[in-house]
């Protein structure tokens, strides 16, 4: 067995210790269990062949892994275009969208929110995921993300105001409808 200190036993310590934690960052951003695990398994092949760069303090491993799990996705989601674009040209038809995560519960509340945050730019709904699901504090985002904590703090911010505006906007029509149907009762 390895000293503690070889890279197979960090590799191993990471592993054991953060798996569950990447995996749950992949399937809060894929429609399938099958690709998040596939996407935790090519972030701990990253983190092997880099294990010489994994930061050594424990409040800077989590950021870095889930660093290395964003650029996985994100590597995906060019393949997944490419795939579509060459589909296209090979078989004359449209490209293939590649599928939008699932996010949200089944809950009323649930829907607006995801709805909400799906009319937000992909990087407005990183940065509060960053947050709000994968309990990160500022400066360990802004670490996933490679900017300064006080970037990513005015970053998160005007995401915050850009949901709070969007989810206001999508309750608007819906108390001006219960409105209608109230003066309707009346006459």
């Amino acid at each position: 067995m390895p000293d503690d200190g070889t890279p197979e036993e960090r590799l191993r310590t990471l592993y054991a210790t953060y798996y569950g934690r990447v995996l749950n960052f992949a399937r809060r951003r894929v429609a399938d269990a099958e690709t998040a695990q596939d996407v935790a398994a090519e972030t701990f092949l990253v983190t092997w062949r880099r294990i010489d760069k994994v930061p050594r303090e424990h409040d800077e491993e989590l950021p870095w892994l889930y660093a290395v799990a964003r650029n996985v996705l994100a590597n995906q989601l060019r393949g997944q275009r490419r795939g579509g674009r060459l589909t296209a040209r090979l078989g004359r038809v449209a490209p293939v969208a590649p599928t939008a995560p699932d996010h949200a519960g089944g809950v009323v509340e649930a829907l607006h929110l995801r709805q909400a945050l799906a009319a937000l730019s992909d990087n407005d709904q990183e940065t509060l995921r960053l947050i709000a699901w994968d309990g990160l504090d500022t400066a360990a985002a802004a670490r996933v993300v490679g900017c300064s904590a006080r970037t990513f703090a005015v970053r998160l911010h005007r995401a915050r105001q850009r949901l709070e505006r969007e989810l206001a906007r999508r309750e608007e029509p819906r108390a001006s409808g219960e409105l209608a149907g109230l003066k309707g009762e009346r006459t």
